[in-house]
């Protein structure tokens, strides 16, 4: 009952924030600033004096992202090419990643050791899973199994937390002292970077009230 009730209040607040960060965006979205998200990604790696990555536009929307192996800051044809807070908020905590990546940041770096191993589990996952759950009363140990694997997405969340925060925080940072922000568009900046972690957050914490729930399941058919 009581992961039913955290799994509950979990998605609920997922849907809130979703919705927020969403209205958010939107609604900042209609503040300008000078420079093109491309721009702003460009001079925010100059400035950190990394010279080796590429700011390319990709499909989809909210499909930002920092790629480690191929050096290139990802950004949707709407922040690449929109000229607003928003725009530049998304674009700076992308290039937080590169700046992360240049300087060797700890976390990071666990985080990318381990994504071979979460892509190959994510693959199994749901059917190990599945077959743990309906075999659970004869063949345990394949529920376990499933819950190793489990256990490797929802250390990838929680190391996930810590990397995204930071990206946010170097992005405010520079947004600050560069030029690109005023007083009152930082706020709107800092704000927008608060919702979008906000999402990891919650689910860091989703993922981990599932775990807990497999292994519940787990002791209480071994102790059978």
């Amino acid at each position: 009952m009581t992961y039913w009730i955290i799994l509950i209040v979990s998605v609920l607040v997922s849907y809130l924030v979703s919705y927020q960060l969403k209205a958010r965006f939107r609604r900042y979205s209609e503040i300008p600033v000078m420079l093109s998200g491309r721009d702003v990604a460009l001079k925010m790696l100059r400035d950190h004096g990394i010279n080796d990555v590429d700011v390319i536009s990709v499909k989809g929307e909210l499909s930002d992202h920092y790629d480690p192996t191929k050096k290139t800051v990802n950004l949707s044809q709407a922040v690449y090419e929109g000229r607003s807070i928003a725009s530049a908020a998304v674009a700076a905590h992308e290039c937080g990643h590169a700046v992360q990546h240049a300087q060797a940041y700890a976390w990071l770096q666990m985080r990318s050791a381990i994504v071979p191993v979460v892509s190959f589990s994510a693959q199994w996952l749901q059917w190990i899973l599945l077959a743990g759950l309906l075999m659970v009363k004869t063949f345990p140990q394949l529920l376990l199994v499933g819950i190793i694997l489990f256990a490797l997405t929802t250390l990838f969340s929680i190391i996930t937390l810590p990397v995204e925060v930071n990206a946010s925080q170097r992005a405010i940072a520079w947004l600050r002292t560069s030029g690109i922000s005023t007083y009152e568009t930082y706020d709107k900046a800092t704000d927008a970077l608060r919702w979008a972690a906000y999402t990891y957050f919650i689910a860091a914490l989703t993922s981990l009230a599932s775990l807990m729930y497999y292994i519940m399941i787990y002791l209480g058919a071994r102790d059978r």
